[in-house]
């Protein structure tokens, strides 16, 4: 992994905070396939399309053409990352999730939070 100091807005994928959205995405979608019952299909779709959310669009600003464009969608990104916080712990409080898997995803959340805060107000070029 790299730094996000330097990195080009276009250079999406040496991003940490994509990349480590990327990988806790994947791993949603794992566990959100093996949830039972009607919980799978409600729960576990907002589980996936808000952890597919995060990286979706910190790629889809650095496709535009501005640096003020790529941090409005940098700051898409972050309320999707809060909303993937609300429905990790309600998994968690209704068993879908134990208390360690949670904190665990919830953890490395709170990480991508952080990251996209830093990358979404550090100044325009």
């Amino acid at each position: 992994m790299i730094s996000d100091i330097g990195v080009g807005v276009h250079d999406f994928k040496r991003l940490r905070v994509w990349q480590r959205s990327l990988r806790l995405s994947i791993e949603l979608i794992d566990a959100a396939r093996r949830f039972r019952g009607p919980e799978r299909y409600s729960i576990g779709d907002q589980i996936t399309r808000a952890s597919v959310s995060i990286p979706s669009n910190i790629a889809e600003g650095a496709g535009r053409r501005s640096q003020r464009d790529f941090q409005r969608f940098l700051g898409i990104a972050l309320g999707s990352a809060y909303e993937l916080e609300t429905q990790i712990l309600i998994a968690r409080d209704i068993g879908l999730f134990d208390k360690n898997q949670a904190s665990d995803h919830l953890s490395e959340l709170s990480e991508i939070q952080r990251m996209l805060h830093s990358l979404r107000n550090r100044p325009l070029a």
